[in-house]
């Protein structure tokens, strides 16, 4: 029996608290209390109110103050309903399209509900086969008490007309980017350059540049690491260095590999993080993906007053209009009654930690026809906390590939009736307005959101981190690598691997966890 299990165990000793679900805890830094929010649904007293005071004291760290809020919900069938339609809408689009709210129905019970869908002989396999109805029973489990349980019902009924979704206003095609530059300030040699470089493109702008450029930021990894060249003249295996670094301007993050010369080695052996240094190179295409090739890296650093220059875009919209974003609920999430210590960087920003599903790994036009996104999933981090939850396939007009459908299990049937991407990424624009964003590797599915951004008038520049340097950064020499599977089962969490929303979930908890052992956010 985990902690959640054994304190609900406790507070349903009572009678108006014997259905009872734990919906939410809210910590405050002020006043050092943690208020544990409570759904019943029968009415209790102030005694049995207190009482649950007394039990929530005993799962607190020392210092903290309990508090209880309790929230009586009695659904009625229409409640029930329309929150069944609205959930199957948003996180099963393709079931969603052969389905109207009419064909919902609900027999309320003393303690929870049966629900059914009413659906055509045809239709069965796609709402049986996707595990809809257990997760829409979980889901009902997690905001109502009692216990809920779906079924089918095969029956003759018209195909519904499609209905569209309110449609985003059409706009202009958006101008073509200016990749934005900065001037370099007090530029000194380390390995030294033809030509002293006066401009720096932004991080966030890279992949858009053509041709040598620079680079210039802050260190925030570096490692150097051996391998054995052959050499032909002598016969001789030779062991040579390269260094493994990763940047940071404050508009993004930037990895690369730095083959240093002789002359040079032990000056780049003398960097560290925390220094400022500038990057010459050009990008290249290494196995399907495009990277920052560094040529040279010399001294050099960003006006202190540096703020980047937003680019012009449209404004974030007032209302979502495909996917609806829902409280996370996740009781099973380690550390959950572990102490609340967390560094102010994280319970003072919001973040978005965010995961891609796409059709292939170009996410750069200037190497052919852009992929797609098949599927985006999303979790905000609030106060420290997983509070939001995004995810929604993307509708697409060309058939998955075998390799696709095996790495990631969705099927062509799963996108009928998704969405499209200029919905898809109006809402997520909005859902990340005013956060930073957090990937695993995020300068690769970065690339797909700035450029379906880009193409509908929406211009991310959210400052990013990454997971995969923080954990090279603080793991290092735990892992065997630093794939995300590898994080997870250091941190001892398992997760659906290459479903966005899962791959989101848990990146999400890793850079909790990874945040909690840095102390603060990396420059």
């Amino acid at each position: 029996m985990n902690k959640v299990q054994e304190y609900l165990t406790e507070i349903r000793q009572s009678n108006g608290l014997k259905n009872a679900i734990l919906y939410g805890i809210t910590v405050s830094k002020k006043d050092k209390s943690a208020e544990f929010s409570l759904v019943t649904d029968k009415a209790y007293t102030e005694q049995e109110s207190h009482l649950a005071e007394i039990i929530t004291q005993k799962y607190l760290p020392d210092g903290f103050k309990a508090k209880i809020k309790i929230i009586k919900r009695t659904p009625d069938k229409e409640t029930v309903r329309a929150k069944i339609y609205d959930y199957v809408c948003m996180k099963f689009p393709a079931a969603a399209a052969f389905l109207s709210e009419e064909h919902i129905g609900v027999e309320m019970l003393a303690s929870g509900a049966h629900f059914y869908f009413d659906i055509a002989s045809g239709e069965q396999t796609l709402f049986t086969s996707s595990n809809i109805l257990d997760t829409v029973s979980a889901y009902l489990q997690s905001v109502y008490c009692g216990s809920f349980y779906g079924n089918v019902r095969i029956v003759e009924k018209e195909m519904p007309k499609e209905e569209l979704l309110d449609e985003i206003p059409e706009t202009e095609e958006a101008d073509v980017v200016e990749i934005r530059r900065f001037p370099i300030m007090e530029f000194a040699k380390l390995d030294g350059v033809d030509e002293i470089p006066k401009t720096a493109v932004y991080i966030a702008d890279y992949l858009k540049a053509d041709g040598p450029f620079s680079v210039c930021g802050t260190i925030t990894y570096i490692e150097e690491k051996f391998y054995t060249k052959h050499n032909e003249k002598t016969g001789e295996d030779v062991e040579k260095s390269r260094f493994s670094v990763s940047i940071s301007d404050g508009t993004g993050g930037l990895r690369t590999t730095y083959f240093p010369k002789k002359a040079t080695l032990e000056k780049v052996r003398s960097l560290k993080v925390g220094d400022k240094i500038v990057i010459y190179g050009e990008n290249e295409e290494y196995n399907g993906h495009i990277g920052f090739k560094a040529n040279k890296i010399n001294y050099g650093m960003q006006p202190e007053d540096f703020t980047p220059v937003a680019r012009k875009s449209k404004p974030v919209p007032k209302f979502y209009h495909a996917v609806q974003p829902e409280p996370y609920v996740d009781f099973e999430q380690v550390g959950f009654f572990d102490s609340f210590d967390k560094p102010d960087d994280l319970k003072n920003n919001t973040f978005v930690v965010f995961d891609l599903e796409t059709t292939g790994l170009n996410n750069n036009p200037a190497m052919g026809r852009m992929d797609k996104i098949i599927e985006i999933g999303a979790v905000k981090i609030v106060n420290g906390e997983l509070a939001e939850k995004f995810s929604s396939f993307v509708a697409c007009n060309e058939r998955l590939s075998e390799e696709i459908v095996k790495l990631t299990g969705i099927t062509d049937a799963d996108l009928v009736g998704a969405p499209e991407i200029e919905q898809v990424v109006a809402d997520f624009f909005k859902f990340a307005d005013g956060a930073y964003l957090v990937g695993h590797n995020i300068p690769f599915d970065y690339r797909f959101v700035q450029y379906y951004g880009e193409q509908n008038g929406y211009m991310f520049d959210h400052k990013q981190f990454d997971t995969l340097t923080l954990a090279q950064e603080l793991l290092r020499g735990l892992l065997p690598n630093y794939k995300l599977n590898s994080v997870a089962d250091y941190y001892g969490f398992t997760f659906n691997h290459h479903r966005a929303f899962d791959d989101a979930c848990v990146t999400a908890k890793i850079f909790v966890e990874l945040m909690k052992k840095r102390g603060k956010l990396p420059v």
